[in-house]
């Protein structure tokens, strides 16, 4: 039972990890205590992105008109749309696991634990069996945040977890949390013809993203039934519905269903850290840019750091992270990590915003156009509104780029990639992107 390399954790970070570690040589071992692909894969993106995709194809059915084609009442089947979430799923977990495989990887579908460290190597506990690393990569990943609500406990609640198993739908929905995947779920049950509420303790939803973009996201939301409390705190839930808070008055919002949806925390607990004595801060586990710990031969990836929770970020954080052990030049970087909310429209984001810069005190310069003076975007979104933003600092650099519109989730690459390699607005103006394509946006921004 001895290995090179232990990863505690199948998600995007450890399943990565484990294969960049087996085909670079490294004879890895990889435990996961319920399902291979993590969240992102079984309960997460994936999931939310398939039905999200059935939505979408609802709602052109229902827009055909306005391009010309005739429909019938377009309609639906909730059982069907469900079933090929999970035929999405399985297969996707099913590829993963075998390219795991492939690389000669050991896969323990079982609970692991950190038992100390002894003649220079890690121990670590496993169904029975004690597995001794040099080198062990933690990616637990993150829970749902459960607040400490006045009634929380007596009622039948959903988080992400139980809105993915439906068998049918509420009439009304009060989703408690409007970041990303409020809004996302929002975005599903709205389509589906559910009475949708979000409230939202902060002043606009979204979180950190840029603000105009969120704003004009919410004003689409809010035209299509969708009833917004901004800066409003939810002091108990009922069996009928929720309490809210704003301004020192309160009010009921009566629905069927809950949805809570105000974040996610690092899985920190039950791991042994403590037995290595592994620095943690407020969120998570310490890292440096090479995603080492205050131990030199443990790393954590993922939610488990508490800094970027995104699939993308962790398997970037793995590719560091081994590429390291491995002795290669790398090191992380956090500047250019594109963030998406897929709605319908999709928003889209990468680097500062202006609300970062402005509490910053930093000077930039925004350019920016609406999507339509895209051609591809105005053949394609009827009516559709949308913009593209781009932020350069006083040197000309590109520094961020903000985003909504479809494909926004596709686009924004583009501008992670600008910010990366550190173009200027004259650099990225002498890129040359296919006519006609929602892309061109960035050519008619950069000369505006």
């Amino acid at each position: 039972m001895n290995f090179d390399i232990a990863i505690i954790g199948g998600g995007p970070a450890g399943y990565t990890a484990a294969e960049r570690a087996g085909a670079n040589g490294l004879k890895a071992v990889l435990f996961e205590k319920k399902a291979i692909g993590g969240v992102c894969l079984n309960e997460g993106c994936i999931p939310t992105k398939t039905l999200l995709y059935s939505a979408k194809i609802l709602d052109s059915i229902k827009n055909a008109p306005k391009y010309g084609i005739s429909s019938d009442t377009p309609s639906f089947d909730l059982t069907k749309i469900m079933n090929r979430k999970d035929k999405t799923v399985k297969m996707l977990t099913s590829g993963v696991k075998m390219t795991v495989n492939s690389y000669g990887v050991t896969i323990v579908e079982k609970e692991a634990y950190i038992e100390g460290e002894k003649d220079g190597l890690i121990r670590i506990s496993c169904d029975g069996e004690i597995y001794q690393v040099k080198y062990l990569l933690v990616c637990t990943g993150s829970d749902t945040v459960i607040p400490p609500i006045l009634g929380l406990s007596d009622i039948k609640y959903w988080t992400s977890r139980e809105a993915l198993e439906i068998k049918e739908l509420p009439e009304s929905l009060v989703i408690i949390g409007g970041g990303v995947i409020g809004m996302e779920f929002a975005s599903f049950f709205n389509s589906m013809g559910v009475k949708v509420s979000v409230v939202e303790m902060m002043p606009e939803i979204l979180g950190a993203m840029d603000k105009e973009t969120s704003a004009m996201l919410r004003s689409e939301y809010a035209k299509r039934g969708v009833t917004f409390y901004l800066n409003t705190k939810v002091v108990e839930v009922k069996p009928t519905g929720v309490v809210i808070e704003k301004g020192g008055k309160t009010s009921t919002i009566e629905a069927e269903k809950i949805l809570l949806s105000v974040g996610r925390k690092a899985n920190i607990a039950n791991v042994g850290l403590d037995k290595l004595s592994v620095e943690l801060h407020r969120n998570g586990v310490q890292v440096d840019e090479h995603l080492q710990t205050s131990h030199p031969r443990i790393y954590a990836c993922g939610d488990i750091t508490g800094y970027s929770l995104l699939a993308h970020t962790a398997i970037r954080e793995a590719e560091v992270a081994i590429n390291h052990i491995l002795g290669i030049d790398d090191r992380m970087n956090y500047d250019c990590i594109p963030g998406v909310v897929y709605t319908n429209p999709e928003v889209a984001g990468v680097g500062k915003t202006e609300e970062e810069l402005i509490k910053q005190g930093i000077s930039y310069r925004v350019m920016k156009l609406p999507m339509v003076y895209s051609g591809r975007f105005v053949a394609e979104n009827e009516h559709g509104t949308g913009i593209c933003k781009l932020i350069q600092d006083e040197f000309g650099r590109i520094i961020g780029c903000h985003m909504l519109g479809n494909p926004a989730s596709e686009l924004i690459v583009i501008a992670g990639i600008a910010i990366q390699k550190g173009y200027t607005v004259e650099e990225f103006q002498k890129s040359v992107f296919p006519h006609p394509t929602v892309g061109e946006i960035y050519h008619e921004v950069l000369f505006s």
